[in-house]
């Protein structure tokens, strides 16, 4: 069951999901780390780099994502319509601020002309180094943004087990295994 069915996520859908989420959990708890790194602190090149790397695969992962959210059925939202409606903005506003993060790191690491090294296997240049006070603007955008992700991921969560423990349905089962 590797796609999607009316009632059920695929195990391509719920590995998108959970290395999603791993990886945002992950590079928020990078991120505010390295805010405390000094400069002659080991990690202060290797944490950027990790978190660079990571931030873009993360990205592609999230653009196959978006694609295979196309291309594949959804299965019904459970709840109520207020419920429905609210899952509909909450996942918008989820892909929203996971692709203005990434762009905003990016527009962070390039705004010097510098391209971003993906874990010493390729690079990817920089394309957009004009926007007056880049790196300042990118920088202030990318941590009010990973700040309201990690947020609205702790709301997502948080309904989630709602769902799961008081509500008793299958929300949370259809994103641990395919149900059938």
């Amino acid at each position: 069951m590797l796609k999607n069915s009316q009632h059920s996520y695929g195990w391509i859908a719920i590995a998108i999901h959970w290395l999603s989420a791993i990886a945002v959990i992950g590079l928020f708890a990078l991120g505010y780390w390295m805010l405390t790194l000094s400069y002659y602190d080991p990690w202060y090149r290797l944490g950027p780099w990790w978190h660079k790397s990571i931030g873009l695969s993360l990205l592609a992962l999230t653009i196959i994502r978006l694609v295979w959210r196309w291309v594949t059925v959804r299965p019904e939202l459970i709840g109520s319509r207020y419920e429905k409606f609210g899952a509909r903005v909450g996942h918008a506003l989820l892909y929203a601020l996971l692709l203005v993060t990434m762009v905003s790191g990016y527009l962070i690491s390039t705004a010097d002309g510098s391209s971003i090294s993906v874990f010493d296997w390729f690079e990817i240049p920089a394309l957009i180094t004009t926007i007056p006070e880049q790196e300042e603007l990118a920088g202030d955008i990318h941590w009010y943004t990973a700040l309201s992700l990690i947020i609205l991921a702790g709301v997502h969560a948080l309904a989630a087990l709602r769902h799961h423990f008081w509500d008793k349905d299958a929300t949370l089962k259809r994103m641990l295994k395919p149900q059938k």
